[in-house]
């Protein structure tokens, strides 16, 4: 065998050997989404998440083929969001996907030119997120739920199951960037029918103990609860403190239901997490945020346990249950 073509065969076999991993290098070299939680993972967010993959998945992008995606988590606390906003934003993300509007901040402060989706329950042009939500204008789209709008529906459907309510209580979170807009409508829908309601805010386990038992001396007739990941987080414990206290209670979602809540009523809450995974599928492909709009659900849910109507022995009226779109029984 000639040198050449010795050289030849080892310059080959090197080239071969090396074939793996240039294919492993390519295989690496696919888009990342950051996704930024205010909140914890817990069965709920799993399902939730689930709907932002198939979303993603309709525009052709899967997840370990496509694209990777790198979670942070907030566990509830607000003043943790900006570093792991700073941390996926020195990660080099091609997106950036937050839930909620806590989430949704600590973003845009953190970066003015990688694309960000939300999905969150409040006006994101009131928080000074887009310009509009037709033409957003700069480097953030999404869906918004509006949620805080829905607190005159829930507060008529707590006077629906408890007719004769005195006093009806409101657990807010005053750290929530969005505490006051939800306070406003409360307030306003509370003076509209005339219905005399109570404040109360928590921030923490220990709060929240502390907010039933004002809840209990003020003799509150019925409770709303408000959002928010910190509520999310608590939520055993607030259903567990509705149900010792005696308190009709309606929730922000059907997750407190599933565990014990009376009711519910929002939107659907997986469609949102679905249009974020569109988007970013589309923002991937070359969209820019500021010609997305952003978009509002048209669905909304109500949800009753009767079991926990008859443990607080309340009776629903036929036509409540018929309204809804799901009774557990």
């Amino acid at each position: 065998m000639s040198l050449k073509r010795r050289e030849f065969i080892t310059l080959l076999g090197g080239a071969a050997a090396a074939w793996p991993l240039t294919a492993r290098a390519q295989q690496r070299a696919v888009p990342v989404i950051g996704w930024l939680h205010a909140g914890s993972l817990d069965e709920r967010v799993a399902g939730l998440m689930a709907e932002f993959k198939k979303g993603l998945g309709e525009g052709g992008f899967l997840e370990g083929r496509d694209v990777a995606i790198e979670n942070r988590w907030g566990e509830g606390r607000y003043d943790r969001l900006p570093g792991l906003a700073a941390d996926l934003v020195r990660r080099g993300v091609a997106v950036l996907c937050v839930s909620p509007s806590p989430a949704a901040l600590a973003a845009k402060a953190a970066t003015g030119t990688i694309p960000i989706v939300f999905t969150m329950g409040v006006d994101p042009v009131a928080l000074g997120l887009v310009a509009s939500l037709s033409r957003p204008g700069g480097n953030l789209t999404g869906e918004a739920h509006l949620t805080v709008t829905l607190q005159a529906k829930r507060l008529e459907l707590l006077r629906e199951v408890v007719p004769k309510a005195g006093t009806i209580g409101y657990l807010i979170n005053n750290e929530s960037p969005v505490a006051e807009a939800e306070r406003a409508e409360i307030e306003a829908a509370a003076r509209s029918v005339g219905q005399p309601i109570h404040l109360g805010s928590a921030n923490n386990e220990r709060e929240i103990d502390a907010a039933f038992l004002n809840f209990a001396e003020h003799r509150i007739s019925g409770l709303i609860v408000g959002g928010g990941a910190v509520f999310g987080n608590q939520l055993q414990q607030i259903v567990a403190l509705a149900a010792r206290h005696g308190v009709p209670t309606v929730y922000p979602n059907d997750t407190f239901v599933r565990v014990g809540g009376l009711m519910s009523y929002a939107t659907d809450f997986g469609a949102g997490f679905h249009q974020v995974g569109i988007y970013a599928s589309r923002i991937l492909k070359g969209a820019k945020p500021a010609e997305l709009p952003v978009v509002q659900p048209t669905r909304f849910e109500l949800v009753i346990n009767l079991n926990t109507a008859k443990a607080l022995g309340l009776t629903i009226p036929l036509t409540l249950q018929y309204a809804a779109d799901e009774v557990i029984e």
